[in-house]
């Protein structure tokens, strides 16, 4: 009886802590768009100025919330392979299970850009950091590639999931081309991150409400570069296709080998 209510009470206080992680999230990003970000603006220094303090502030703000989730024991947390990230011009291609993938990315990444779907530039919670941290808007695909392609050729590195969108579970991935064309355009240096959830939460296919039974773990592993020089010397449409399917494949038995290292 006793460790009945325990349960009960435990996934009681996740649900409730969830809900008030989420609150704060959304309450952080509007209180950085009148306040904090304002101030910077008046600071000296070009838009690439801006843009890199727009992005150190909303690393430093998804780190707090990433710490907040961990403390509320909402979650755990697990990184193997940091050091190779937060290179110039780097290009960190990575799969997309749950909600929280891309803000634990950007909480370990100080000065990273990222695709935003279009209507979320009109979202009041969200519109201060993606404007100050100068992201990049999918709506017009054409303009998203230049975009990406003139960032990381700067020396500023991007965050992309070739799916577009988060993973469904137990589907096969399925990558958009837009990811290869940037790199092989820009001729980035490709990071490749796989992420992992056990047990498995805010995916497409659930609410932010359907809690686990237990906490839940995340793990983000960074991969070995990929060369694009064997595709850089193929028509520009073939080379595109083909690195896209070399990015599918291996996230693919990288899911794979943990499906298999959790049984």
């Amino acid at each position: 009886m006793a460790k009945n209510i325990s349960i009960k009470l435990d996934f009681c206080w996740r649900l409730f802590a969830t809900g008030l992680s989420f609150f704060s999230f959304g309450v952080g990003g509007f209180l950085l768009w009148i306040t904090v970000f304002p101030v910077i603006s008046l600071l000296p220094g070009t838009r690439l100025h801006r843009v890199s303090r727009g992005q150190k502030i909303v690393s430093f703000s998804f780190y707090v919330f990433i710490g907040l989730m961990h403390r509320l024991g909402v979650m755990t947390y697990e990184i193997v392979g940091l050091s190779k990230l937060n290179r110039p011009g780097q290009l960190i291609i990575a799969n997309h299970p749950t909600l929280v993938d891309i803000v634990f990315l950007i909480s370990r990444i100080k000065q990273a850009s990222c695709i935003v779907k279009a209507k979320l530039w009109h979202n009041p919670f969200m519109r201060g950091p993606i404007v100050n941290a100068g992201y990049i808007s999918n709506g017009d695909p054409e303009q998203m590639i230049a975009d990406c392609v003139a960032w990381l050729r700067s020396g500023g590195s991007m965050i992309i999931f070739p799916e577009g969108t988060r993973s469904r579970p137990e589907k096969p991935y399925l990558f958009q081309r837009g990811a290869a064309a940037i790199a092989l355009q820009a001729n980035a240096v490709v990071t490749p991150v796989t992420m992992s959830c056990s047990p498995s939460t805010l995916t497409k296919a659930e609410r932010w409400y359907e809690i686990p039974a237990c906490r839940f773990h995340l793990v983000m592993q960074v991969g070995d570069d990929i060369g694009l020089e064997a595709y850089a010397a193929l028509p520009k449409s073939i080379g595109v296709r083909r690195f896209t399917q070399q990015l599918q494949d291996y996230f693919t038995q990288q899911r794979e080998l943990i499906q298999h290292d959790g049984k």
